[in-house]
């Protein structure tokens, strides 16, 4: 598989399709760039690594080594099928194992919606391996989890948890009805082709109840709140927040309450844009995002 060739910018550089044994699963990933400082790009719900092809194809372009895996419940042979195998501390040593198996012993970490919640547990569990961090739409996640249970302008979020948590796995169904029509409403600002790779995955047997395991194992967003094995605390990697200011899941008490958790160089940045951030603002994304790995190399 490769990238479109555009010869009005930089040469396009191929992104292709590997594996990669990690952490006791094999995880499908899209690659583009040979060499450079490695950067990882996570995907979230109910997206693939599809997503990230035209930002990695950039950052490539600019010198950098991306790779972005479909994640645990995404890819075919990293699909557990206990509610359990999906808990923080899985997606944290999935975060952390898959560039470690790559041979990256610094890397830099971007990623979107719950790519970034699991790169958050990364940073509880050890953020030693990380030189920068972009979280895209996820502010510092104990605040998140505490603005979806407290502010009264996530009640249409709560809703739509109510939904995913649906007991006897009834998200599942809500969410395949009348071919995937729960999640197309998520995907209007996703091209044909993304569409067409997230539907590959999510049409693949056990893939989204996989996928909505992420949310029954910390109960909407509750067990960061409620459970003090895993505690999201303070973060000093240098951080950059790119959150949308008409995102309509993540509203603006999760972004104002972020700075309190962060002990590091941290730069907030308002794009205006929904939840959909590379699709919605790609020249924004890119821009600021060379410019926060260029401050912090490895």
């Amino acid at each position: 598989m490769t990238g479109a060739r555009n010869p009005s910018r930089l040469r396009r550089m191929d992104i292709t399709i590997r594996e990669v044994e990690a952490n006791g699963w094999r995880f499908l990933c899209r690659e583009a760039g040979t060499s450079g400082e490695p950067v990882i790009l996570l995907h979230g719900f109910p997206e693939t690594s599809h997503m990230w092809s035209g930002l990695m194809t950039t950052l490539a372009e600019h010198g950098y080594h991306c790779v972005a895996p479909d994640q645990r419940g995404y890819s075919p042979y990293a699909r557990p099928e206990a509610v359990d195998a999906y808990r923080y501390e899985d997606l944290a040593a999935d975060t952390l194992a898959i560039p470690r198996a790559l041979g990256f012993e610094r890397f830099h970490l971007i990623a979107h919606d719950w790519g970034a919640i699991a790169g958050w547990a990364a940073l509880a569990v050890d953020p030693g391996p990380v030189a920068s961090f972009t979280s895209l739409s996820i502010p510092h996640y104990a605040g998140c989890a505490l603005a979806v249970r407290d502010d009264p302008e996530e009640a249409p979020y709560r809703g739509i948890l109510d939904v995913l948590l649906a007991p006897d796995d009834g998200g599942d169904a809500a969410f395949s009805a009348n071919d995937y029509a729960f999640l197309r409403l998520a995907w209007t600002e996703s091209t044909p082709d993304e569409i067409e790779d997230y539907l590959s995955v999510f049409s693949q047997p056990g893939a989204l109840h996989a996928a909505i395991n992420w949310y029954r194992a910390c109960s909407g967003h509750a067990r960061a709140l409620d459970d003090d094995s895993f505690v999201f605390g303070p973060v000093g990697t240098p951080t950059l927040l790119l959150w949308g200011k008409d995102d309509p899941y993540v509203r603006r008490m999760a972004f104002d309450v972020a700075p309190a958790h962060m002990t590091g160089p941290y730069r907030p940045v308002e794009v205006e844009a929904g939840h959909w951030l590379v699709q919605e603002a790609p020249e924004a994304v890119a821009g600021e995002v060379l410019t926060h790995l260029g401050s912090n190399p490895i």
